[in-house]
């Protein structure tokens, strides 16, 4: 029983923060990804593997993708997109990497729970992910739980808009899947 009411409690709270999220957000980062050279993926913690999965879709799904800190990771240059996921953008390496991508003219995208902050401040498009009166204490969610669980859902419904939107067959984006695993 208890562990219904806890899968109960963790999805009417996803449910309650999507629904309190913008949904032209999809639309208008679809445009950006469209619009990038390359894109760069970052985050700290638990969001850095928020990001992992949109990195890994976005490339399924035809796009040049790097995620920021990896060993083959290129230099972020003009006309390319940082995506930086953080809930409160105040991350200070993840301030570092944007204030870097910002000096050398990349596009910057914050995905966060707190829009007004620095990086907030620097980025060309800030998505909020529900809104700040959604994000007190949850029993049960600890530590960030519900922002990365959200945007994770977000995010994939952001993958799916854009499969719908440029017709991507699955059969295309398992040819780009990962083969020595």
């Amino acid at each position: 029983m208890w562990q219904q009411e806890n899968q109960k409690l963790v999805i009417n709270k996803i449910s309650e923060i999507l629904d309190a999220t913008d949904l032209a957000y999809a639309e208008q980062m679809t445009e950006m990804f469209d619009g990038a050279r390359r894109i760069f993926i970052s985050g700290a913690g638990r969001s850095k593997l928020v990001g992992n999965f949109l990195g890994m879709r976005l490339m399924h799904s035809g796009y040049d993708v790097s995620m920021v800190g990896e060993i083959v990771t290129p230099s972020i240059k003009g006309g390319d997109l940082l995506i930086i996921i953080s809930g409160s953008g105040e991350t200070e390496q993840l301030i570092a990497f944007t204030n870097k991508a910002k000096s050398v003219g990349a596009k910057i995208v914050l995905i966060c729970s707190k829009a007004e902050s620095t990086i907030g401040d620097l980025a060309d498009g800030v998505f909020q992910i529900g809104n700040n009166d959604l994000y007190a204490k949850v029993k049960g969610m600890p530590m960030g739980t519900v922002f990365e669980l959200s945007t994770l859902c977000f995010l994939e419904a952001v993958v799916s808009h854009l499969i719908w939107e440029k017709d991507i067959p699955e059969e295309k984006m398992r040819e780009r899947h990962a083969n020595m695993e």
